[in-house]
């Protein structure tokens, strides 16, 4: 799979990646909009371009208020998000070129006020997805939103991420329409977060089509 060009398709609003981005997007701004005064947070896994976090931002009246790191491993996504920050003059933006399933990539930014897993649990096995879940409760901060991505294609396992970050202490803040072939969620801590252990792996990022043909 090449990740680069597989973002050409967020050009189109009308996409399926398009609408989904615009979602994120409005829970994202919702996410800041509410947050409490003062600095924030942000950490986002597999974050590709960074265009919803960064798209966010740039024109949000407390983008100086949010500190964000970008977990990204292809290094021509990292230079687009880079390129993106840059020119949104976002400096407390930072893209790392890494493996986002390490949890080493975020030391000193967890717990965080707003945690990003979008086009991620589509990408990894079941077992993996309730793994990335239950890191969560590592990543975010009490009061924090997850904000998180999953196709619906059958056997359709949003119900399932939706029930296994609730037996977690997330409270389900909103989900999009079962009739939108991307979900996407958003879900507010609600526990007290633990602490994230150095030198571990969160998943195995295996991508869709390879699960697909799987």
């Amino acid at each position: 799979m090449d990740w680069h060009s597989w973002h050409d398709a967020y050009d189109s609003p009308d996409s399926h990646l398009g609408r989904r981005l615009s979602l994120v997007q409005q829970r994202i701004r919702l996410a800041l909009d509410t947050a409490p005064p003062g600095p924030l947070t942000a950490v986002s896994l597999c974050a590709g371009q960074g265009r919803d976090l960064i798209g966010v931002l740039s024109g949000h009246p407390r983008r100086d208020d949010v500190r964000a790191r970008l977990v990204e491993l292809d290094e021509r996504n990292v230079a687009a998000a880079r390129r993106t920050a840059d020119a949104a003059g976002l400096k407390q933006v930072e893209v790392v070129a890494g493996d986002a399933a390490s949890t080493d990539q975020y030391a000193g930014m967890v717990p965080a006020d707003l945690v990003l897993v979008c086009g991620t649990l589509g990408n990894v096995s079941d077992a993996d997805v309730e793994r990335i879940l239950d890191y969560c409760t590592r990543l975010c901060r009490t009061g924090g939103t997850l904000v998180w991505t999953r196709n619906r294609r059958s056997p359709d396992l949003v119900p399932q991420v939706c029930a296994w970050l609730e037996q977690r202490g997330f409270e389900r803040l909103w989900v999009a329409d079962p009739s939108l072939t991307q979900a996407v969620g958003a879900h507010r801590f609600t526990g007290e977060p633990r602490p994230l252990v150095p030198g571990q792996r969160m998943f195995d990022f295996v991508g869709y089509d390879v699960l697909r043909r799987s």
